[in-house]
């Protein structure tokens, strides 16, 4: 039996909708498809402004340029976390500033964000880790009374929520992924998400290579000009096409990761129990999308052996970031080891198990049998 890390949940209806763009013709970027996921986004978000683009790479750089960082503006970002965030910051002409998570979320740690602000820091970008959002209370509460700005990494966080509220749409700003890895998958793709009315209309234009079109194409001007720097940034419609139906299947999409999640956790709580392993949390007030089932191992020598032992059974499983400030660009910036004690003492011992809606019961009694298997041979056998 092999079974995959990730596999995406595409069935015939999205075949056919992918064929139903390529037969009309029109396939460019902000199509009839497109338009029809964004307002579907925005009714299941509750948001008044989404625009769709070709990746959350893209969506976090759309948001950076919105904000015209310069040289000496500093931008905070949690070091456990995808180099996305971090790069468009750099291409975005801010300063990395790298901080700690918490030991329970995974997630940017409030106490140590406050920590590290400084008269020049203008921006924040906290991350939602496996579907949880961040203490965004306490970090927006900061963060407005510095003035500084929120970018909500919540490129795992769809159909997630923080006390009632969609992941995405908290901060100043959000961002969705739709990834082949994610809940909902158009192979590539992004969303940029905000309530205010300022910072969307100069999204648009940026999104727009810099250009009023969308003004143009309302039927407000005759004619479209360039007006600020800018970029390419519409997805093609293609995109919207395999989003609206990936957006179609959300109640059996989520309830199916939540049973497999829940049985990783009735399964695994012995281990727990015992100190084997650790498993994920979900504090009060956050609803988990269950995007990432993770376990933390005792120690970095038992997490390899154990993604070995799982890979001689036909089981992908896989580790998860490596802290920014240790990759070479972060040590190229003058970070150290031991700068961010807690993501040091998380990251290499975190195992991923595979966890999506076309795993099968058979596939995941396979894999709880396997990590029964590693800590305990003769009792896996009983």
């Amino acid at each position: 039996m092999n079974i995959p890390f990730n596999r995406p949940s595409y069935d015939e209806t999205e075949a056919m909708a992918v064929a139903d763009v390529v037969r009309s013709g029109a396939i460019v970027g902000d199509g009839a498809w497109t338009q029809r996921a964004t307002e579907e986004l925005k009714r299941q978000l509750g948001a008044e402004h989404v625009l769709l683009t070709p990746s959350c790479t893209h969506a976090l750089e759309l948001a950076i340029m919105t904000l015209n960082l310069r040289g000496a503006d500093e931008v905070i970002v949690p070091s456990f976390a995808y180099p996305s965030s971090a790069a468009c910051v750099l291409r975005g002409g801010g300063r990395l500033v790298f901080a700690d998570i918490r030991a329970d979320t995974l997630s940017l740690d409030p106490g140590d964000f406050r920590r590290r602000i400084t008269p020049k820091t203008k921006v924040v970008i906290p991350l939602n880790y496996a579907g949880i959002t961040a203490d965004m209370n306490e970090l927006c509460a900061v963060a407005h009374e510095h003035a500084i700005t929120v970018i909500e990494d919540a490129a795992q966080g769809m159909a997630s929520f923080y006390h009632g509220r969609p992941a995405g749409t908290i901060g100043d700003i959000g961002n969705l992924s739709f990834h082949e890895t994610k809940n909902y998958s158009t192979g590539e793709g992004g969303a940029f998400i905000t309530n205010d009315p300022d910072i969307a209309a100069r999204a648009e234009i940026i999104r727009e290579k810099g250009t009023n079109r969308g003004d143009f194409v309302r039927g407000l001007t005759d004619k479209y000009v360039w007006i600020t720097p800018g970029s390419s940034l519409l997805p093609p419609d293609t995109m919207g096409a395999l989003l609206l139906s990936q957006l179609a299947k959300r109640k059996w999409i989520q309830a199916t990761r939540k049973r497999i999640y829940e049985d990783y956790v009735h399964t695994l709580t012995p281990l727990a129990e015992r100190g084997e392993l650790t498993l994920p949390t979900i504090p009060p007030g956050s609803e988990s999308n269950h995007h990432i089932f993770h376990v933390l191992m005792r120690d970095a020598e038992a997490c390899d052996r154990a993604i070995v032992f799982f890979q001689e059974r036909g089981i992908s499983v896989t580790r998860h970031y490596q802290p920014l400030h240790l990759s070479p660009m972060g040590l190229g910036m003058g970070y150290q080891p031991g700068a961010l004690p807690v993501t040091e003492s998380l990251y290499n011992r975190l195992l991923r198990l595979p966890i999506y809606p076309t795993l099968t019961q058979a596939e995941q009694e396979h894999v709880i049998h396997t990590m029964l298997l590693f800590f305990d041979p003769a009792e896996a056998r009983q």
